[in-house]
């Protein structure tokens, strides 16, 4: 479904990307893991035709990304970035609205039709009851669902666009960091909000996170990146070991599946000698 082969990408002249391949098959959640400045941020752009290889293709359903209208892509694929900041004020509809863009039309206005999808987004994400709130007077949990929420809508087809897309073409969700700066309740009211979207509306889902714990708790497969270089990828179960948690952080862990939880779960035992804390290869 998305597929990277190759991929090479540099600011101004300095690497921060080298020859990374992966697959996400439609359904599937993907991490992406590593520590900060191994280029998770850069990749997840890529991904969403934000910014364009040097080298390499980065193609949906068999289509160079460089290829789809951004209008039709838009549709398809959708970022959820760390941090939401805004230059005014605006409600939680509104900010729910603003997934309607790509299917809005020059100087279009969005109609009833706009807003029905906007509530069923945010009725998805436990934040229909918040509609009315300014969004910068919500929790740090709350917004984020509201944000995957305005993502949500921007998937939704209006009934008149349903015939020009496929329902076999499946919806993509970005995600940098989500849990980042949350507490411990909110990062499971998120994970667990992922996890609904996946498993009822089968959202394929690229999570790019340095918490080894949240992608193992969501992801099904995994690739790690650091310094700009894969070092493994694969189904998590395979990949997630304490030699490549070691290789990727320099540091000893034990990594063992919890019972109760249902997944693997990473405890950090010691920091490997004096390496200093990730890398600075990207962003």
């Amino acid at each position: 479904m998305l597929q990277a082969t190759d991929v090479r990408f540099a600011y101004d002249r300095q690497p921060v990307l080298h020859e990374v391949s992966f697959d996400l098959v439609a359904g599937g959640v993907l991490g992406i893991l590593g520590p900060n400045g191994s280029g998770k941020t850069t990749l997840l752009r890529l991904l969403g035709g934000l910014l364009r290889p040097q080298s390499g293709r980065i193609a949906l359903d068999g289509s160079d990304l460089r290829e789809i209208p951004h209008a039709t892509l838009a549709q398809r694929m959708a970022i959820v970035p760390q941090e939401t900041q805004l230059a005014f004020d605006y409600s939680v509809l509104e900010i729910a609205l603003m997934g309607r863009y790509p299917h809005l039309r020059a100087f279009e206005v969005e109609g009833p039709e706009d807003i029905a999808l906007a509530r069923a987004a945010l009725a998805e994400t436990g934040t229909a009851e918040l509609e009315d709130r300014s969004f910068m007077t919500l929790s740090g949990g709350e917004k984020q669902r509201v944000v995957i929420a305005s993502a949500l809508s921007q998937f939704g087809r209006r009934a008149v666009d349903a015939a020009d897309t496929s329902d076999g073409q499946a919806e993509v969700l970005l995600l940098d960091e989500p849990t980042a700066s949350l507490d411990l309740g909110y990062q499971l009211d998120v994970t667990a909000t992922l996890r609904r979207l996946n498993t009822e509306r089968s959202t394929s889902m690229v999570i790019s996170t340095h918490d080894l714990n949240f992608a193992a708790a969501l992801c099904d497969r995994v690739v790690l990146l650091r310094q700009g270089r894969v070092l493994a990828a694969g189904p998590i179960g395979d990949v997630l070991r304490p030699d490549t948690v070691r290789a990727l952080y320099d540091v000893d862990a034990a990594v063992e599946r919890h019972e109760a939880a249902g997944h693997l779960t990473v405890v950090p035992l010691t920091r490997r000698g004096d390496a200093a804390p990730g890398g600075r290869a990207g962003r």
